[in-house]
């Protein structure tokens, strides 16, 4: 098998590891004699639906809706699937999130909520507090992911502009609550996981005040005046680990970065490959963490050390890119570029990098392959791997090549795959 569909073959054992319709039904309960309502928001949301719905007797009630991206939504017949935006969250999901919460308002105990919960789910399950107008909310997330902080930090700043986020969904009803949670982000804390709809949140207004401040992010009038009353205690907190009402309510993380990277790790492994698991939880910038990464590579490829090739650099986690260039490319792409350009054509090296719901960034790719040649390539058509670097354009520089991998939406999400292999 060559290395390319070694690489790609490496990324379906991923998928295949977090596929939905496969993780979901395990963990569903028997029909209880009230009302079993579906909601939930994320990348997966559609498919853990349409999981739930082919599991369910078909003589049991079922209702509900959860929120996708656009262009991640199914036909199903007892769950509405609404399109909504990502990563700037919309007027669509705002809508499907009032709805949400007014259902869970309206059961009794006797009811269960079943909420699927996925990563992008912060976006799409936006539902902002009074006074706090979409625009706003839309301004303030555009000026944090060109920031470059962490999803986590992201987070705790949308919790406390939500009136459904940060554990309110939970506490907003009587019903029972399992929440089915497949982890987008390092360390598969629940709380981090959509904003934790059903998860006591430990931050605090103060947190998230500190974060804007400390990433340079100015924030509208109406939402710096919301966290300034929140911080005097003008406005309710969170609610807290060891609230009473988060006793009915059920958190399963059913599906990890961990787990996929296993599977990977075995598929390669099955073809001759020794596979060195780095780690599920990789952060920093991207360009950065590509550069610690080539000199493993070489280190690998030229010493033997600490292995001797063939052998497969496996990691996941969640990367960041501070934008300075007027780039198209994600943090996948702009992972490889950096790597490109540290590894410098090294022979028998390929790598691959793909964010695992399909989508690197803002277009329509899901990552790229690196090959050793492709320097060589780029130069010969006048790309300026450097200057592209700079300018964050990784997928102007993988395209020019044809080398961008396309799998359309997955409709799962467990954060990036990368491998590199040194053959």
């Amino acid at each position: 098998m060559n290395p390319r569909d070694l690489l790609l073959g490496s990324f379906r054992a991923a998928l295949d590891a977090a596929d939905p319709l496969v993780i979901v039904p395990p963990h569903l309960p028997a029909p209880l004699r009230g009302r079993t309502v579906v909601v939930g928001a994320g990348k997966a949301a559609a498919s853990m639906a349409l999981a739930v719905e082919r599991q369910w007797p078909p003589q049991s009630a079922l209702e509900g809706i959860v929120i996708t991206r656009y262009g991640h939504g199914l036909a199903l017949q007892r769950i509405r699937v609404v399109e909504a935006g990502h990563p700037v969250p919309d007027e669509h999901g705002e809508g499907a999130a009032r709805e949400i919460l007014a259902i869970a308002q309206s059961l009794g105990a006797d009811d269960l909520l079943l909420v699927l919960v996925s990563g992008g789910g912060s976006s799409l399950l936006s539902l902002p507090v009074p006074g706090v107008p979409m625009e706003d909310l839309k301004k303030v997330t555009r000026a944090l992911l060109a920031s470059g902080a962490p999803i986590q930090d992201m987070n705790t700043v949308r919790k406390h502009l939500s009136l459904i986020q940060g554990g309110r969904l939970a506490l907003a009803t009587r019903a029972r609550v399992l929440a089915l949670v497949i982890s987008d982000v390092t360390g598969d804390d629940p709380t981090h996981i959509a904003s934790g709809p059903c998860v006591p949140d430990p931050s605090t207004y103060g947190d998230a005040q500190e974060i804007l401040a400390r990433f340079g992010v100015k924030a509208p009038a109406s939402i710096a005046a919301h966290l300034e009353r929140g911080a005097a205690g003008g406005e309710p907190e969170t609610p807290k680990p060891g609230d009473p009402a988060f006793a009915r309510v059920d958190n399963r993380v059913i599906a990890t970065a961990h787990a996929s990277l296993m599977s990977a790790a075995a598929y390669l492994q099955s073809r001759g490959f020794a596979p060195m698991v780095l780690g599920d939880s990789v952060t920093g910038e991207s360009a950065e963490v590509a550069k610690v990464y080539a000199a493993l590579a070489r280190q690998v490829r030229e010493h033997g050390h600490p292995v001797k090739p063939p052998v497969a650099l496996i990691s996941g986690g969640e990367t960041t890119v501070t934008l300075r260039g007027k780039g198209r490319g994600g943090r996948c792409s702009e992972f490889l570029l950096s790597l490109a350009v540290s590894l410098d054509g090294l022979e028998g090296t390929w790598a691959l990098a793909c964010d695992t719901d399909g989508i690197d960034g803002s277009e329509d790719n899901a990552g790229a392959v690196l090959t050793p040649d492709a320097l060589q390539r780029a130069r010969s058509r006048g790309l300026a791997p450097q200057r592209m670097l700079a300018d964050n354009d990784g997928y102007g520089f993988f395209s020019a090549l044809g080398d961008l991998v396309v799998t359309g939406p997955t409709r799962t999400n467990v954060n990036d795959y990368r491998v590199i292999l040194v053959r």
